[in-house]
């Protein structure tokens, strides 16, 4: 790209911003179709399941069917929502308290039914998610298809079953989009908030602080000082208020952060790591670990493209996304880990600009989608 044709892309997107909508209408009507359509898919992997178990099981369900939207960690949030922490498994700690505690306080208002809140909370933060990734995508490229292309993804991402699910996933999407859209504007406090709430969600959330210092530093001269910090120190709070509460309430301040670890194994050479998984595309694991090597390889190549053609904040938190996921020995949820590696549905959404392309992600996004939740139901894919 020629001097000439980045002055050229930089004035259309300044009068882009200018011209966004004060409202989310817009945003909203181009998130909804892929929120709908997600949903009905579920529902398809869920027959789907069905069918399978009660034929390769003698009529029999499996556990994580009858679990149904809490299946996996879904069981954990539920029931830290109903009774807390110190009535939940030992494990339950590694779970971060925000998603539990939404479901908690709105189930109070639907008579106690914290489970259904949950699937509330889950499924309106799904729709918010792929909305504020709609705008955020229209904000740096000026490209409503392209835009209306990353709605879509967001809501039929393969691993995005679980935002239909009592999964925490949709509610950090839709945080980690909204925070980075206050640090593109320079809307510092409302930044250091999001960023604060989603270090809440999960662990994950703290990198959040590597693209706010990025944009931070960016602003040297242009912005007061206290506010830029304040949002690099949002999501750093954000989970070191959860570990603060494990120390005060429980005694071990670093559990949440161990039960981590002891899940996904040590850390490891990513690139040795993906070198095995490879061996497992043609063993006894190629529904275990074979099974997150092609995503693991799709991540990387989307991380590039996302480092090549999108601002460094963007670049920097996805590759530290896609390096914590691919660095541990246990691959397990790499998919869904990568799903909190938003700018990744960006940079695919920028790549498919030939109608039939965009067709052909789409259906095979959805088609994803189904596969890994009718596997997850049946048992046979750890979300």
């Amino acid at each position: 790209m020629t001097l000439a044709q980045r002055a050229q892309r930089a004035q259309r997107v300044r009068r882009v911003r200018r011209a966004l909508p004060a409202g989310l209408r817009e945003d909203l009507v181009a998130a909804l179709p892929g929120w709908v359509v997600a949903r009905l898919l579920v529902a398809v992997s869920w027959a789907v399941a069905v069918v399978s178990s009660e034929e390769l099981r003698g009529g029999a369900r499996t556990v994580q069917l009858a679990q149904g939207l809490f299946a996996w960690d879904g069981a954990f949030y539920r029931d830290i929502a109903e009774r807390g922490y110190g009535d939940a498994a030992g494990e339950a700690l590694r779970f971060f308290p925000l998603f539990p505690l939404l479901g908690r306080g709105l189930g109070t208002l639907l008579g106690g039914n914290e489970a259904l809140a949950l699937v509330l909370v889950a499924n309106g933060a799904a729709l918010v998610a792929a909305t504020l990734v709609h705008r955020l995508t229209r904000f740096e490229t000026d490209d409503r298809v392209v835009a209306a292309r990353a709605a879509w993804l967001t809501s039929l991402f393969p691993a995005a079953f679980v935002m239909v699910w009592g999964y925490a996933e949709p509610l950090l999407v839709a945080l980690g989009a909204a925070t980075f859209l206050g640090l593109r504007r320079g809307r510092w406090w409302s930044a250091a908030a999001l960023g604060l709430a989603a270090g809440l969600v999960r662990p994950i959330g703290a990198v959040l602080a590597l693209p706010a210092l990025i944009e931070a530093m960016r602003s040297r001269g242009s912005s007061p000082l206290l506010p830029r910090v304040a949002a690099v120190a949002g999501p750093l709070g954000g989970l070191g208020a959860f570990l603060v509460w494990a120390e005060v309430a429980m005694g071990d301040g670093l559990a949440p952060l161990r039960l981590q670890t002891e899940f996904r194994g040590d850390v490891v050479d990513p690139l040795s790591r993906l070198a095995r998984g490879v061996g497992d595309l043609v063993g006894d694991e190629r529904l275990g670990d074979g099974l997150h090597v092609p995503f693991a390889v799709a991540f990387i190549v989307l991380a590039v493209v996302v480092a090549r053609r999108l601002p460094a904040s963007y670049g920097a938190f996805t590759v530290a996304v896609v390096v914590v996921a691919v660095s541990a020995d246990n691959l397990n949820s790499l998919e869904r880990y990568g799903l909190n590696a938003f700018p990744l549905v960006m940079a695919l959404a920028m790549v498919g600009r030939r109608p039939w392309l965009d067709r052909s992600m789409l259906v095979c996004s959805g088609a994803g989608l189904v596969a890994l939740g009718t596997l997850a139901w049946v048992g046979a894919y750890v979300p």
